[in-house]
């Protein structure tokens, strides 16, 4: 593979979700692994820890397979600029930048509107939030899907190229839906685990492109149940000076303030700066890897 062709196609990838953002759903690859999860999760679900756990993992290899095979097959034919057009599904920056405006846009309507808004960005109760926890909440999720959405996206990309990517993808919405503490643990854990892993390194490369290796970020980040997100969300709550978390599971920065309603447009800008490094990193990653 042509050294120089993996960081056009994260350009031109990147260039083409700030103009266009996402294709529409019958074309969206990643609303395709989400029937195909959802459609063979409902049978998983019901049955035995056991067989649920061996099911779950076999319908993830094989998903993942098919992804990356297909994506393999694109990336044999494709120039660099459609092969930057075929990952841009894999990847969705303006929509998550959009969507946590639209947070903080409904707050200032009512507090209702606000919590109604970011229900559709996050998976918990959002019913009795006040506005500081809608606003907190916002931030993390910005902070934690920069990771989950861009950077481990292009991280694998430039490693692997778009199977890289693809099956990244994969994991991470296999994790999304079914990787929870409820009837879906145990044919959900392989999933939540191999997220676990294809994370590690991306969620740590996001942390230091938002804040450098700053004294107490790794501290801050281990409060996290899990092993990946508290990274750059620890790095958004230490950048922006800000007390970060959940109730009864997690609180970042505890001596920081509560965040306010211009601090949403400056975690937009934190993590705007971070993708920018974050990308220039990966590019030269993808030389050196590829050369």
């Amino acid at each position: 593979m042509n050294a120089a062709m993996l960081p056009l196609a994260m350009l031109f990838a990147l260039a083409v979700d700030r103009l266009f953002g996402e294709p529409p759903a019958w074309l969206h690859p990643v609303v395709g692994m989400g029937r195909y999860l959802g459609t063979v999760g409902r049978h998983l679900h019901a049955l035995s820890p056991a067989a649920a756990f061996i099911g779950g993992a076999l319908v993830w290899l094989l998903g993942a397979a098919l992804v990356g095979g297909l994506a393999l097959a694109l990336q044999w034919v494709l120039p660099a600029l459609l092969l930057g057009l075929a990952l841009k599904p894999l990847l969705a920056w303006r929509m998550l930048r959009d969507e946590v405006q639209a947070v903080e846009a409904a707050l200032q309507q009512s507090v209702e509107l606000g919590r109604q808004r970011l229900s559709r960005l996050v998976s918990r109760d959002t019913t009795a939030l006040d506005a500081t926890e809608v606003r907190e909440a916002a931030i993390e999720t910005l902070a934690e899907n920069l990771n989950d959405s861009v950077v481990a996206p292009l991280f694998w990309f430039a490693l692997l190229g778009l199977p890289g990517a693809a099956v990244y993808r994969f994991a991470n919405t296999a994790d999304a839906m079914w990787g929870y503490r409820d009837h879906r643990e145990w044919s959900g854990k392989w999933a939540a685990r191999a997220d676990d892993v294809l994370s590690w390194i991306p969620a740590r490369i996001t942390a230091v492109a938002m804040i450098g290796w700053r004294r107490g970020l790794a501290r801050e980040a281990t409060r996290t149940p899990s092993p990946n997100s508290g990274w750059p969300m620890a790095a958004m709550a230490l950048r922006l000076g800000l007390k970060l978390g959940k109730p009864g599971i997690y609180n970042l920065n505890a001596t920081g303030r509560a965040p306010r309603a211009d601090d949403i447009a400056d975690a937009i800008a934190c993590t705007t700066q971070a993708l920018i490094v974050s990308t220039i990193a990966l590019a030269l990653l993808a030389v050196g890897v590829h050369r």
